[in-house]
């Protein structure tokens, strides 16, 4: 079959460090909340698509976990490779950085990115409401322009500035060729798998800094009926210590995970839902290659 050239459809990876907005700037292009956010570093696991479809423009974008140096554990490793798999196969790479703060990770970032010549590189400078004169901006635009990335993007996704004109950057980039997802779909991931995502997200913002790392999600139970979605999940850990302070004092904390986690899922699946949680310990879980392939760490 021969590909029109009025229809343009490609992948877009945001790579970055972690905590610099990936998730928060694909949430603000599609318009409505896939990926789970938390101010915490790692809260992206797996690489999550989301797509963005505009009369003949497809951008299939590939929200990548942070990429970072700590791979003592096997779970870092996972994830750190599942951003760095996706380089060689999209169309654009958009690096994504704190316009505020640039460290050491995000130019060994961009070395990793620029060593791929094949497609676009693409920079976006993230978080620019908290620079202030935006005067301070020009030396590290004029850098990274230097370096060889082909546009320079500032942009604030949380007060959604700059969003519409890097989404229509990202649809200008895109390659000829037939669309792969239907109009009106903006994920490849199941309502079950966006339910856990949910759960775990309400746990990282709930909890202090080290434990969030250190908590799965599996759905054991997903049913749907006409007026109502029931679900039951688990939550792991490592510790029995950790268990206390997920569970809390007479298990007020996990009711309260719950229950923000049920009022997500509602809205994401428009209908009531049931939600049962469980916490459980499953020791070294995250430096254990079986238990993270149990967990869909594969």
């Amino acid at each position: 079959m021969r590909v029109s050239d009025a229809k343009h459809c490609g992948y877009i990876a945001l790579l970055g460090r972690p905590n610099v907005g990936k998730s928060t700037i694909l949430n603000y292009v599609l318009r409505q909340k896939i990926a789970i956010t938390s101010r915490k570093p790692q809260t992206t696991r797996h690489n999550l698509l989301g797509v963005d479809t505009e009369g003949d423009y497809q951008a299939i974008y590939v929200d990548t976990p942070g990429i970072h140096s700590d791979v003592n554990k096997a779970l870092n490793r996972y994830m750190v490779g599942e951003a760095k798999r996706v380089i060689d196969d999209v169309d654009v790479r958009v690096l994504v950085a704190d316009a505020e703060r640039w460290r050491d990770e995000d130019q060994k970032v961009t070395e990793l990115l620029l060593k791929h010549k094949g497609g676009r590189n693409v920079a976006v400078l993230n978080k620019i409401d908290l620079v202030s004169p935006k005067e301070k901006l020009l030396p590290l635009m004029a850098r990274l322009s230097d370096m060889g990335f082909s546009d320079v993007v500032p942009i604030s996704a949380l007060r959604d500035e700059g969003i519409a004109e890097f989404r229509q950057l990202m649809f200008s980039a895109l390659p000829a060729g037939q669309h792969l997802f239907a109009e009106d779909q903006i994920t490849d991931q199941t309502t079950r798998s966006l339910a856990a995502e949910i759960i775990r997200e309400k746990l990282m913002r709930q909890l202090g800094d080290e434990i969030p790392h250190s908590t799965a999600v599996m759905i054991l139970k997903y049913e749907e009926r006409p007026d109502l979605v029931e679900i039951h999940a688990e939550i792991y850990v490592e510790r029995n210590g950790q268990k206390r302070i997920v569970v809390g004092t007479e298990g007020q904390r996990l009711k309260l995970i719950g229950q923000e986690a049920r009022q997500d899922i509602e809205r994401l699946v428009d209908c009531k839902v049931m939600l049962h949680l469980w916490v459980k310990v499953r020791k070294g879980w995250t430096n254990s290659a079986g238990l993270l392939r149990q967990l869909g760490y594969d």
